[in-house]
Order: C-alpha cells, then sequence, then structure tokens
C-alpha cells in the first residue's frame, strides 16, 4: 500500500500531465458533422470569397464549408441574391 506523501505526489504528478495535455480546438458547426476520418482540406473563406468574387458574385456572406469541401453562401449576381456553392476545383453553381 502506498504511503499518503507518495500517493499525494502521483496525483499532483497527474494532475500537471493533465492540465499540459493539449485542448482540442473546437470545429466550425459545418465540420463538426463530418463523419470520422473526412479529410477536410486547407482552402480558407477569405480565398473562397476571392474566387467567388472573381466568378462574379458580390457581397458575399455567410460562408460554410461542408464535409465534401464544398463552399456554400448566400451573395448577389446580376442584382439578384442567391445561394452559391462553390467546389474545390473553383466551379461554382447556384443552390436554393
Amino acid at each position: 500500500m502506498l504511503g499518503k506523501g507518495l500517493a499525494l505526489a502521483l496525483l499532483a504528478t497527474a494532475a500537471v500531465v493533465a492540465a499540459a495535455a493539449p485542448v482540442p480546438l473546437p470545429l466550425p458547426a459545418a465540420q463538426a458533422a463530418c463523419e470520422p476520418g473526412t479529410k477536410i482540406d486547407s482552402s480558407t473563406a477569405d480565398q473562397a470569397r476571392k474566387k467567388l468574387e472573381a466568378a462574379g458574385y458580390r457581397k458575399v456572406r455567410e460562408l460554410k464549408k461542408g464535409c465534401d469541401n464544398v463552399w456554400h453562401a448566400t451573395a448577389e449576381k446580376d442584382g439578384a441574391e442567391t445561394g452559391v456553392a462553390l467546389t474545390p476545383d473553383g466551379k461554382t453553381y447556384p443552390e436554393r
């Protein structure tokens, strides 16, 4: 049986190790629902916004990335508000 001093030392060591363990960052909601092992690419919202603007969309907002790496947004094109999807290969598709 361990002495009280040794038991306390072990508990203190365990607390220090637990405190030093990295805390995982929360995933964006669109990615939190992804299946374990789904590969999310490194494209950013800023990159997606620039590609959508280059495709003629203005006032791009509500950018969300899905598990399939497709960006979804609301934007204006030709004076009308629309939903739009941007695929990883740079193609845009209207949504809704």
